[in-house]
């Protein structure tokens, strides 16, 4: 299958303004992002943003970059118009969504993601982590998966959820946005409005399990740092300075 990551950035964040071109060891953090997605080899990695400063950036570090509209809602929208910019012909069949602010992202989770999708009865893959740390397990940042255990490193998502599930005893799986679609999954998302669900959980993987896509998730060791806050940019320098 003919694989294509794709990696939204803007420079618009609320938080952190102009963080894909936060340095970190010498290199902007998309740099960082790329680089990773480059080392799974899973395929074409190229960045998707709305910003000449990061085209100009993506190239000088040796990535390529394609420019999209600023009005998009979401990351799927942006790459979907990129889908279309690069690839007229159709070829690609995967397209992998990968933020651009996971800069300690490890190669083997994108592997991982886009290995799912050899199962022809998933729509959409995507990975988990097992908490650990008792506080995130009721905190609504961290994204929980409900789903069934399908093998010891996968599950068949059925909700996700900013809550505390599933009840009772067992692991409950932070879910880390990393998002790889079928060609026709990533079309027909977003074609469809907004759900009920995703807008009362504010989670718009919830669209698609509304509309009746399959979505498995790959469940992993770690857990990348997601940037923020100035905060997390250094830990993140910290991280990557001793080789992570």
């Amino acid at each position: 299958m003919s694989v294509l990551v794709l990696i939204p950035a803007r420079m618009a964040a609320t938080r952190l303004p102009g963080k894909p071109l936060a340095p970190i060891n010498g290199r902007p953090m998309i740099a960082h992002v790329a680089d990773r997605a480059v080392e799974s080899g899973v395929g074409r990695v190229v960045i998707a943003t709305d910003s000449e400063e990061i085209m100009q950036a993506a190239g000088a570090c040796g990535h390529e970059a394609v420019m999209t509209g600023s009005d998009h809602q979401s990351g799927s929208d942006r790459i979907h118009e990129a889908l279309g910019k690069i690839d007229p012909g159709r070829k690609v069949e995967i397209v992998v969504n990968l933020q651009g602010d996971l800069p300690t992202i490890e190669a083997s989770l994108v592997l991982a993601a886009t290995g799912i999708l050899d199962d022809a009865s998933v729509d959409i893959a995507t990975v988990g982590v097992a908490i650990e740390r008792e506080e995130e397990k009721t905190n609504p940042n961290v994204v929980k998966i409900v789903g069934s255990p399908l093998s010891p490193t996968r599950l068949r998502a059925l909700y996700f959820t900013r809550a505390t599930a599933p009840w009772g005893e067992g692991a409950l799986y932070h879910h880390v946005g990393i998002y790889v679609y079928r060609r026709a999954a990533l079309e027909r998302f977003v074609s469809l409005p907004p759900s009920p669900l995703e807008l009362r959980e504010k989670l718009e993987q919830l669209r698609a399990l509304e509309a009746g896509l399959r979505i498995d998730a790959a469940i992993v060791r770690s857990v990348p740092l997601g940037v923020d806050t100035p905060e997390d940019l250094e830990r993140a320098r910290q991280m990557l300075s001793h080789g992570r």
